[in-house]
C-alpha cells in the first residue's frame, strides 16, 4: 500500500481556513473550473513522512514501532499561517507555532520507520505545509505561456505569478489562523484515483495519541 504519516488540523482550524478561502474566491471554492482541484477538507494534513509503496505485512510492525517511539511525547500547538504555490501547480498554507516540536515528532517518525524497515521521506524538516489545491500540468503550463488575453507571457514573469493559483497564493500570504492542538499522529493509506473527482482515497491505518 501507499503510505504516509501525518498530523491533521482541528475542525475549527479547517473551518477558519474555509472562511478565508471563501472570502477570497467566493463561488470559485466550490467550482474552481477545469484543471483545478481542491483537496477535500477531511484530507488536509501536514505530512511528517512519506513512505511510498510498502508491503501490507510491514505496516503492523511500523505501527508498533511508532507507538513505542511516541510514548511520552506531549501534545503541542500549531497555527496555519502564510501560504503560496509551488511551481504554480500546488497551493499551500504554511505552518507556524511549535515547529521544533513538529520537527522532533517527524524525526521520531523517521526513526520508527527505520526500525520497521520502511522508507521515510521527511516532509516537516524543511517547510511544513498543508496542501489546499492543485492545478493540472496543462492548465498551469498554459497560464505560464500566455497572459489573460492569450498574449505571450512577459519576459521575467514567473510561472508562479502566471498560474491560475496566483491570486489565491497572494491572499494566503497574509493568512493567519487560530492555534490548534496536535494530539495524534495518523498513519494513512492512500489509493490514487479512488477518491472524489479522481483524487486519492485516504484511510487511517492507525492513529497514535500523544500525551497531554
Amino acid at each position: 500500500m501507499r503510505l504516509f504519516t501525518a498530523v491533521y488540523p482541528s475542525a475549527a482550524a479547517s473551518a477558519h481556513l474555509d472562511l478565508a478561502l471563501g472570502g477570497v474566491g467566493g463561488a470559485a471554492v466550490a467550482d474552481p473550473g477545469a484543471g483545478l482541484r481542491w483537496v477535500p477538507k477531511e484530507q488536509r494534513h501536514v505530512t511528517l513522512a512519506f513512505h511510498g509503496e510498502v508491503p501490507d505485512g510491514a505496516v503492523p510492525g511500523y505501527v508498533d514501532a511508532l507507538t513505542a517511539a511516541l510514548a511520552g511525547t506531549r501534545a503541542f500547538e500549531l497555527e496555519l499561517a502564510g501560504g503560496g504555490s509551488f511551481g504554480g501547480r500546488t497551493l499551500w498554507v504554511g505552518v507556524t507555532g511549535a515547529l521544533d516540536a513538529l520537527r522532533s515528532l517527524a524525526a521520531l517518525v523517521e526513526e520508527a520507520a527505520a526500525d520497521a524497515g520502511l522508507p521515510a521521506d521527511d516532509r516537516a524538516g524543511g517547510r511544513p505545509h498543508l496542501t489546499v489545491a492543485r492545478a493540472s500540468a496543462s492548465r498551469a503550463g498554459r497560464a505560464g505561456r500566455t497572459g489573460e488575453r492569450g498574449s505571450r507571457r512577459p519576459r521575467g514573469r514567473s510561472d508562479d505569478a502566471a498560474s491560475p493559483l496566483a491570486h489565491w497564493a497572494r491572499a494566503l500570504a497574509v493568512y493567519r489562523g487560530p492555534a490548534w492542538p496536535v494530539e495524534a499522529v495518523h498513519v494513512v493509506a492512500s489509493e490514487l484515483g479512488a477518491g472524489r473527482s479522481g483524487g486519492p482515497l485516504h484511510d487511517d491505518v492507525a492513529v497514535v495519541r500523544l500525551a497531554r
